[in-house]
């Protein structure tokens, strides 16, 4: 049976990559809008996040945000399938700027390697994609619960440049020696980590379980830091890609501040529906620990 679902879904991501862009983000738009009204759970978290985030100044800005925030994810989802689905040909030329690849071919130059940092923000499908045109990059994943998606996520995410780590301890050593070799490497920052291996640190003014792998991989290797960010266009004209440089992320707090330089960018384009203060037992027990 997830055999079957899993061919379906691939078939429908190819289906999906023959229409254009912009029609896509049309019926997107409504997607989101039916997801919205179909997961109240979803919803609360989504206002509960952009109340706590301060980047708001009043109820009629919130009600703007979540608004806007709602249609943006319809596109996330269904543009990710449809990435998925398209050429490497095909993806190019939806790419209508990049911006700081200076800055990306002067760390490269270092010989210490890369890490890029990708936020649940706009369009990190395609940062991936635009970059392995260009020069190899190996980026960690964590398989999906669901796995009828599996076999779909990994055929969409590997292309030409692109490696996929898985996110245990053989993917760990899979970015270890990219770095050695002096190549690029992606993560998701702000994705929950595993029990163990996060600190409690302030993500907009309240504790999250915050992952240390990227500041441990950044200490040990030297490697310098980006935040890169696929821009989604409006009206479906594609997206600008931007790399920027991130001058330290020693401890969880201070990445979880560059994550929200970041996002404070372009806050309608986050995953506000994400469940970032999510608390796993191990690190709640650790949370309420009495202080010496």
């Amino acid at each position: 049976m997830i055999k079957y679902i899993n061919h379906m879904l691939i078939f429908f991501s190819k289906l999906l990559a023959f229409l254009p862009l912009p029609f896509i983000h049309q019926i997107a738009k409504a997607l989101g809008w039916i997801l919205y009204f179909c997961n109240t759970k979803s919803a609360r978290i989504q206002r509960s996040n952009i109340e706590q985030s301060s980047l708001c100044k009043n109820e009629d800005a919130i009600k703007q945000l979540i608004n806007a925030n709602i249609t943006e994810t319809g596109k996330s989802l269904l543009e990710s399938l449809a990435i998925w689905g398209k050429s490497e040909s095909e993806l190019s030329s939806l790419v209508k700027g990049i911006v700081g690849w200076e800055d990306v071919e002067a760390a490269l130059s270092l010989g210490k390697g890369l890490i890029f940092l990708t936020p649940h923000l706009g369009c990190f499908e395609i940062t991936s994609i635009c970059y392995g045109a260009k020069h190899p990059v190996t980026v960690l994943y964590r398989p999906p619960k669901l796995k009828f998606l599996q076999d779909l996520i990994v055929k969409g995410r590997s292309r030409t440049g692109v490696t996929l780590a898985e996110a245990n301890a053989n993917g760990v050593r899979k970015l270890m020696q990219a770095l050695k070799r002096g190549e690029a490497i992606g993560i998701l920052p702000d994705q929950i980590p595993a029990e163990g291996e996060g600190e409690w640190a302030d993500f907009f003014g309240k504790p999250a379980y915050t992952m240390t792998l990227a500041s441990k991989l950044a200490e040990k290797t030297g490697a310098k830091v980006m935040m890169v960010f696929g821009e989604r266009l409006s009206n479906g004209s594609g997206y600008h890609i931007y790399f920027n440089k991130v001058d330290t992320i020693a401890t969880p707090t201070l990445l979880n501040q560059a994550i929200e330089h970041q996002v404070a960018q372009k806050p309608e384009q986050y995953l506000w529906q994400y469940n970032r203060y999510k608390a796993r037992r191990h690190a709640m027990q650790k949370l309420n620990a009495p202080k010496d």
